[in-house]
């Protein structure tokens, strides 16, 4: 690193150093007279404080001066702090970046009003990714920014100049996401004035909220005009007006309006409002009189109380939906309202909810209660101890449908209304009454009551003793009561009834190393015995080389078994690796062992294994394995027990943790090695699945085998699926992965196969795929059914493959292959097709075709399909292309050929621009026909014709030209900022047709 960099960086760092203590200092001194808004220093050099004018400044210095303002970035070489009119003055040539709109001004003396969050300067530049615009006089309040003497273009970020269109005003406002508006403005066209315009409106929106002028003509409506109008009010409401006119309706006009607003009044957040007011339209030809109404109203707020955790919360949505809906429709005329409010109290949590409609009666079941209104009141959970309880209480009036099973309610109609009182608890205790035991008491409730008289009530009691016996052994006692009973008058909220007392033992032990069984055994006091649940049993293993995991219900009292299931893996990879266990002294009673001389010792620790170990003598992964008793016949060495004898005895006269004085001597025991279990195959898995319902009979009995390689990629897999309900075979199958690699660099050869038979429809399905280098493969797949039903013309599908493997620049392959019968032993309608596919930076060549090769079904020979496609770059400004689709079929059953060819020979792209500049524009001249035959008829013998297209692209503005000159087409489309391409007209030999005047016959 040279003198000059580190120099750099040290002056960085100590800038940064500076820029931490300079900002602890300002903010102490700012101690709340910013109000809201934080002021940090990010890098400054010097900080100083004066008075003037009985005024206090902090004037903050150095080579580059960067405040954070909330999340606003300053820059500037000076920074003037103004304490008693809390203001920042930015001395010179300074940048202030909004990180709300993302704008930039850059400008001299720029003076930031922390108070009231506006900006100001003299000769100020400001720009965003849409605009620029230059101001004598700017400033920036929050939601608008006045210019006078300004100058703004969209061109700006083009980086052209002059730009290509700019706009110079006497006065604009701007209002950021709406639009701007420029009064006594003066178009420019390369910075040169050519038309003076009074106002000029340029919309900032969303592409929804862009003005929209439609012209139609219908057969029923006759003329219609539409129009979509944006205004604003003030800087936090924007909108649209919507206009409508049809001639031949009655009344012609509807009107309507969209808006958004954003805080308008206290208490209120935010306000959506969309209504439309339209002519009914014609029905069947016949003129309806009177208007249809769409109403969405939604608005949402915030109300601050006293002692609340938080403001309480409301919304309200207001919806009604005409336009569209037959005039039998039971949802037309119908207006919804939702209020929903909910306020959070230190003691409570309090809710108030109303849902109602207004226009005509509901003639079908409400799917949706209403609630006018509904009152919630939900205490805070309270805890005492290892008690807790949880309530809520609800009351209301509703209208909903009827509940078909009370006669009373349908009674009254397909809906009721009737009110509901609610109240539902929760109790919980969880106490420990002894050594290892867990007693745990719920209680939940949920009763209704209503205004009609009836109710219902949901009890559940529940109790559960869970006791622990050797942490591995545990034996649970539960009992409950459950009571349902009672019938609503609403469908939503109906009940079953239900009377049940549970009572139930599970018992989980481990009876011996690596073996887990459990019982589960349930009893119903309510219930006959033919309707008692069955006892579980599980049993799992986990002993090497068996893995087993199972699970039976029997049914002690009907004496049936009800279902089984297991499923038995038999594998041991590392059952031919040793492991060395070093010589264990001799323990007197009363003494625990050592766990150094219990714990194993890797078998690299022994000098000289025995004959016949495995190198090295180590478990998977370098830890010992398991005890399981499997000693290898070979002794260690001498050595090795001499070595276990030197280990240090206790020196303590205690006994260690754990002894006692019942605990039984032990004779010293030699080291040995051993094995983690005696499964003759470690490349060997075995897997067998199967099972058995009372319902269903006995489930499908799958065997698996598969053998591993050294390779772990290696592997052969067969497996065969028994039914035994059936006494059949249903399905064989094995899979092959092989990896033969003499050389890993030059010569890998990996091997993937999988075939499958389905005994009972003879259907074989299967794959092959031999790939080289990671790079070229074969491949093939075939679907035969080998018995196929007489009428059918195949028996499957047999395909061969021969190509590269794909994402590569360059890719090629072959296939050839179609449905192919076995009774005759032949292909019916085969094919054969190969692609290419070559790409370079720049360049592109791709080329297809499929031919139908002669087959039982199929007597000739010929092309159906080619394509032909390549793209020639040459540089950044010039492009030659050309595409060629040949496509041919054939009627059989009469012989006739028809075939198309769709044909763009040359397609020549050339851009046109400044030297060292972005091309600003291009011309596409290409050949376009298409050529259709029948029979070798040509049918339609125009000849080729050129296109020519022209396309201009300037940043700020676009613009598309098409000539067809073989079908006497023209066609120009204009495009601005942030919109998308807006047709100005099409031309063609039938007529002229203006797109955005669009009349439609």
């Amino acid at each position: 690193m040279t003198r000059r960099a580190r120099s750099r960086l040290g002056r960085r760092a100590r800038q940064r150093a500076r820029g931490a203590a300079l900002t602890l200092a300002l903010l102490g001194l700012l101690g709340g007279v910013a109000g809201a808004r934080t002021v940090r220093i990010v890098t400054a050099d010097t900080l100083e404080l004066r008075n003037v004018d009985d005024q206090e400044l902090v004037v903050i210095g150095g080579e580059l001066v960067e405040l954070r303002v909330d999340d606003d970035v300053v820059r500037a070489t000076r920074v003037e702090f103004n304490r008693t009119r809390r203001t920042l003055t930015l001395v010179g040539k300074a940048t202030y970046r909004s990180a709300k709109d993302g704008q930039v001004m850059t400008g001299d003396n720029l003076v930031v009003d922390l108070g009231a969050e506006q900006v100001s300067g003299e000769d100020v530049l400001m720009s965003d990714a849409d605009l620029e615009i230059r101001g004598a006089e700017i400033e920036r309040i929050p939601g608008q920014l006045r210019a006078t003497g300004g100058y703004f273009t969209t061109c700006a970020r083009c980086g052209r100049t002059p730009n290509d269109y700019a706009f110079r005003s006497k006065r604009l406002i701007m209002y950021p996401g709406d639009r701007l508006v420029a009064y006594e403005a003066q178009l420019l066209i390369a910075d040169a004035p050519v038309l003076y315009l009074p106002v000029v409106v340029i919309p900032l929106n969303d592409a929804e909220r862009q003005p929209r002028l439609l012209i139609g003509q219908g057969a029923e409506d006759g003329l219609t005009i539409e129009a979509d109008l944006p205004f604003s009010i003030g800087s936090t409401t924007l909108g649209t007006t919507l206009l409508r006119y049809y001639a031949n309706r009655n009344p012609s006009v509807g009107y309507g309006v969209s808006l958004r607003s954003y805080a308008p009044l206290p208490y209120v957040d935010r306000v959506n409002l969309y209504t439309l007011v339209s002519p009914r339209p014609f029905v069947n030809g016949v003129q309806q009189v009177g208007d249809d109404v769409d109403l969405t109203l939604g608005v949402t707020g915030r109300v601050p109380l006293e002692s609340a955790l938080r403001p309480l919360e409301y919304s309200l949505n207001v919806a009604r939906r005409d336009i569209g809906l037959s005039a039998s429709s039971p949802d037309r005329g119908v207006t919804n309202v939702t209020f929903g409010a909910k306020v959070d109290y230190p003691l409570f949590t309090a809710e108030l909810n109303y849902v109602d409609r207004y226009g005509p009666e509901a003639t079908t079941p409400l799917s949706t209660p209403l609630r006018t209104p509904e009152v919630i009141v939900d205490p805070k959970p309270y805890t005492r101890g290892n008690l807790s309880a949880d309530t809520r209480f609800s009351a209301g009036r509703y209208t909903a449908q009827s509940n078909p099973l009370s006669p009373s309610a349908t009674a009254q109609g397909v809906n009721i209304t009737t009110t509901r009182l609610e109240e539902s608890h929760a109790l919980a205790f969880t106490a420990q009454p002894w050594k290892d035991a867990d007693l745990s008491l719920t209680n939940t409730y949920t009763g209704r009551f209503y205004g009609t008289g009836a109710r219902t009530v949901q009890l559940n009691l529940g109790a559960q003793l869970t006791q622990r016996f050797n942490t591995t052994n545990t034996v649970q006692f539960s009992a409950g009561y459950l009571r349902t009973e009672g019938t609503s008058p609403f469908a939503f909220d109906a009940v079953s009834r239900l009377l049940s007392a549970p009572v139930g033992v599970t018992l989980s032990t481990v009876p011996v190393r690596d073996v887990r069984f459990g019982v589960q055994y349930r009893r119903d006091l309510f219930l006959p015995a033919d309707q008692q649940q069955a006892t579980t049993f599980t049993l799992d293993v986990s002993r090497l080389p068996v893995n087993l995991n199972s699970q039976l219900a029997y049914n002690f009292i009907t004496r049936e078994l009800e279902s089984a299931s297991y499923t038995l893996t038999l594998s041991d990879p590392q059952s031919d690796v040793l492991t060395y266990v070093p010589a264990q002294p001799a323990r007197p009673a009363g003494t625990a062992a050592s766990p150094e001389a219990e714990a194993p010792v890797p078998a690299t620790d022994p000098p000289n294994p025995p004959a016949g170990a495995a190198a090295p003598p180590q478990a998977a992964g370098g830890d010992p394995a398991p005890d399981t008793g499997e000693r290898a016949d070979a002794q260690p060495p001498a050595a090795a027990p001499a070595q276990a004898a030197q280990a240090p005895e206790p020196t303590s006269p205690l006994p260690a943790a754990g002894a006692g004085p019942d605990t039984p001597s032990q004779p010293a025991q030699a080291a040995y090695y051993r094995r983690s279990s005696r499964w003759p195959a470690p490349d060997l898995t075995l897997t067998f699945t199967g099972g058995y319902a009372r319902a269903t009979g006995y489930a499908p009995f799958t065997a698996r085998a598969t053998v591993t390689g050294d390779v772990r990629t290696n592997s052969f897999s067969v497996y065969a699926t028994q039914n035994i309900q059936e006494q059949r075979l249903d399905e064989v199958g094995v899979t092959v992965n092989a990896a033969l690699t003499r050389d890993t660099v030059l010569n890998p050869l990996t091997l993937s196969a999988a075939e499958r038979l389905y005994t009972v429809t003879g259907r074989v399905v299967g794959n092959v795929a031999v790939t080289w280098r990671g790079r070229y493969q074969f491949s093939t797949t075939h679907d035969l059914v080998l018995n196929r039903e007489p009428a059918a013309t195949d028996s499957g599908t047999v395909n061969f493959s021969v190509g590269t493997v794909g994402g590569s620049a360059t890719s090629w392959q072959v296939t050839y292959g179609g449905p192919y019968d076995l009774v005759r032993g032949g292909y019916t309608r085969p094919t054969l097709s190969g692609s290419l596919s070559a790409t370079q930076p720049g360049n592109r060549l791709a080329l297809n075709a499929v031919v139908n090769v002669a087959g039982l079904d199929q007597p000739r020979t010929e092309l159906a399909r080619a394509d032909a496609d390549m793209v020639w770059q040459f540089g950044s400004r010039a492009a030659i292309s050309g595409r060629a689709v040949y496509t041919s079929s054939r009627n059989f059953q009469t012989d006739a050929r028809s075939e198309t060819l769709q044909l763009s020979p040359v397609r020549a792209t050339v851009g046109i621009g400044r030297r060292g500049a972005p091309p600003g524009a291009y011309v596409t001249v290409g050949l376009s026909q298409t050529f259709s035959w029948l029979d070798g008829v040509r049918q339609n013998p125009t000849p080729l014709a050129p296109v020519i297209g022209l396309t201009i692209d300037r940043c700020c503005w676009a613009l598309q030209a098409e000539a067809d000159l073989g079908l006497g087409r023209y066609r120009l489309a204009v495009g601005l900022p942030g919109q998308d391409a807006y047709p100005l007209f099409d031309l063609t030999g039938s007529g002229f047709d203006v797109p955005l005047l669009k009349t439609t016959p």
